[in-house]
């Protein structure tokens, strides 16, 4: 277990959906992205599957780094110390465990890009559009928190 004390350098945010297979991977991603260097970005889901390969291309096409990326589930997270704790999807919000470590719960739902049906580049191009409104939700929050 971490604790939060007044020599954490670094906000410790989880962000949570239900699968952990996109949009709490592109959040993990980008925030890691935009201001790594003053935030422990960490993602997890309530049912955890397997990173969904458009996710992987998605961030991949910003060149941001996706190795360490990995579905996992949220329970042996519950304990943890966070500054926030993100919610990504309304049934994440829905069904979210009390964390009672958390200092913070936000809910950003969006769209699940991986319920996009059509073509390959029809499919693609929700989870683009997903990854841009993630990372302008993203951009915007980082003016008012740090």
């Amino acid at each position: 277990m971490t604790d939060l004390t007044a020599s954490t350098r670094r906000l410790r945010v989880l962000f949570l959906c239900t699968g952990n297979t996109a949009r709490s991977q592109m959040a993990q991603a980008l925030l890691e992205h935009r201001a790594g260097a003053r935030f422990e970005v960490m993602s997890a889901g309530l049912e955890p599957g397997q990173v969904h390969p458009l996710t992987v291309t998605a961030l991949e096409e910003l060149g941001l780094p996706t190795g360490h990326l990995e579905a996992k589930g949220v329970k042996p997270l519950i304990a943890e110390h966070f500054h926030y704790v993100i919610t990504v999807c309304d049934r994440a919000e829905a069904r979210c465990p009390i964390f009672p470590n958390a200092r913070y719960r936000l809910s950003w739902p969006f769209e699940d890009p991986a319920a996009a049906v059509g073509s390959d580049e029809e499919r693609l191009a929700v989870f683009r559009r997903v990854r841009e409104e993630i990372d302008a939700k993203i951009l915007d929050w980082l003016k008012g928190t740090v």
